[in-house]
């Protein structure tokens, strides 16, 4: 399946999107990338055959990050509402019914943020898989969700980058194999995007997404991660109260770290595709 690129003029700025453009009774399948990262992180999703034969794949880069531009408005793009509310519009405007939505890291977060907005658009949200992602809200919850303490001090949200801290955290949030792009993506990302992200995030701003999990029982969730995962304490995921949790637990891909459909994406292929024939059963 040949992915369609093109790039789309939003209140977001404009955003580079790829579409499979798969016309069938599956429900399509939204990839949504994570900090100072890009879409070219699905990759391996987007080139396997067991995935786009029967699913639709789509993919965008972020305001900010890999093609798409930097956010004209960032107060209002550089957050997580801002991101869902934009994913929701490109479903919209591709005339989506029906998604199941991947998110990694910092994607997570955006799609979990999206499911009242979701519903609100009169789009049916079959799954969400979160990678790398805590639930959370407020200082408490992220401090004791991540393996860092205070994320003001640490990498992921702040706005400026030495050329070796980007190599280093690009290194570290997808793993091995490692290429170039990675850090070169982690360069280009628009800091501001990182710094009000996190900001927010940690005042509080946005969905109580603990509360959504453990009270919101329509959308069936699947918590897949790295058992070595270096920034996620994945006691803590397993301490949700999940109302809809995939296979009753939060799975652990031994040896693995925080981008695992990366290191062993023929592993996790056979993961996304046993939950992906799940939802379609919703």
């Amino acid at each position: 399946m040949t992915n369609r690129s093109f790039t789309l003029n939003t209140d977001h700025g404009l955003i580079s999107v790829t579409d499979t453009s798969l016309r069938n009774d599956a429900p399509a399948l939204l990839l949504i990338h994570g900090n100072s990262s890009s879409s070219k992180i699905w990759r391996h999703i987007q080139d396997s055959k067991r995935i786009t034969e029967r699913w639709r794949v789509v993919a965008f880069d972020l305001p900010g990050h890999g093609a798409s531009s930097n956010a004209p408005d960032p107060e209002t793009s550089y957050s997580m509402r801002g991101y869902a509310e934009l994913a929701t519009h490109i479903l919209d405007h591709l005339n989506i019914k029906s998604v199941v939505v991947l998110g990694w890291s910092l994607g997570g977060h955006v799609g979990i943020e999206m499911v009242p907005l979701l519903k609100e658009c009169g789009i049916a949200l079959k799954g969400l898989m979160i990678i790398g992602t805590p639930p959370a809200l407020g200082i408490e919850q992220i401090n004791h969700g991540f393996s860092f303490e205070d994320p003001h001090m640490g990498l992921p949200g702040r706005k400026d980058w030495t050329d070796e801290e980007a190599e280093q955290f690009a290194r570290t949030s997808a793993g091995e194999p490692f290429e170039q792009w990675m850090e070169d993506c982690a360069k280009r990302t628009d800091g501001r995007a990182r710094l009000l992200m996190f900001k927010k995030f940690a005042e509080g701003v946005g969905l109580d997404q603990r509360k959504m999990v453990e009270e919101n029982g329509d959308v069936l969730v699947a918590v897949v991660n790295g058992g070595a995962e270096p920034y996620i304490n994945l006691d803590y995921l397993d301490e949700i109260k999940w109302k809809n949790l995939w296979k009753g637990r939060c799975v652990r891909l031994e040896g693995l770290k925080h981008a695992p459909f990366w290191e062993k994406p023929e592993a996790f292929a056979e993961v996304l595709k046993e939950f992906l024939g799940g939802c379609e059963k919703v």
